[in-house]
């Protein structure tokens, strides 16, 4: 049996903006692999390159150097078609600012990755309600987002993440906008998919959000100080418990 490969496996990776005197060395040759099932959190002040790599994961942007491999495939050797379509079906992605489009239901909202990838319209909706259940939204599927709390916004961006069931689900800052109430809402859904096996790679300047992670990996100067293992979570919190349990 061929063992399967690592979600990401990030190889030597530099980024570099701009030439001579003014260049700015965002990463600093950063190697960093990812198996399946792991649950990561990127920390770093502002200016230690955790938002370049943030953005080349997500293939948003390209390593100056180093090569980059997202479930096996190498990613620069792809053309911007290719990558695109590798980017909506193998990254979910979850942004502080939920990003949802204001006129367009919930329902909608998280279909749109699927109409993107030519889904057609029985499935895209049978799988997008099936999402919006799994965070608790099954009653709030005709909702649109101004209808919504800010918590509730971002379970649906969630939803929308899920829903292409990709290899790998990122989250840049999820909890920013968010009071404390929606942002323990949102880490037990995120522990509660960990739990089942969902590879996830969070990006956080919060201790308390890196916490509820498997593994933690520390950015200064574009250079990885520190990755550590710590304590799993024992079971969902009672946060994702009541999201469960409303999404039956």
């Amino acid at each position: 049996m061929i063992p399967m490969p690592p979600v990401l496996d990030v190889r030597g990776v530099t980024k570099v903006y701009g030439e001579g005197d003014t260049a700015v060395h965002a990463l600093r040759g950063v190697s960093l692999v990812v198996e399946r099932g792991d649950y990561v959190a990127i920390m770093g002040t502002s200016g230690s390159g955790k938002s370049t790599l943030m953005n080349i994961v997500g293939c948003l942007d390209i390593p100056s150097d180093g090569r980059y491999l997202l479930d096996g495939t190498d990613v620069g050797s792809l053309d911007e078609r290719r990558l695109s379509i590798l980017r909506n079906r193998k990254i979910g992605f979850i942004f502080q600012s939920f990003n949802l489009i204001p006129r367009m239901s919930a329902l909608a909202n998280v279909e749109l990755p699927l109409a993107y990838g030519g889904v057609r319209p029985g499935e895209r909706r049978r799988r997008a309600e099936a999402a919006l259940r799994q965070v608790g939204l099954g009653d709030r599927i005709d909702h649109e987002p101004n209808e919504l709390s800010g918590g509730q916004q971002q379970r649906v961006a969630v939803a929308r993440a899920l829903v292409t069931a990709p290899a790998l689900l990122l989250a840049d800052e999820p909890t920013g906008n968010l009071d404390t109430r929606s942002t323990d809402d949102l880490l037990g859904i995120l522990d509660q998919l960990s739990l089942s096996g969902r590879s996830i790679v969070l990006i956080t300047h919060e201790d308390e959000v890196a916490a509820r992670a498997k593994r933690v990996i520390r950015l200064v100067d574009g250079q990885i100080i520190e990755d550590r293992r710590q304590a799993q979570v024992n079971g969902p919190p009672p946060a994702a418990a009541r999201l469960t349990e409303g999404a039956r």
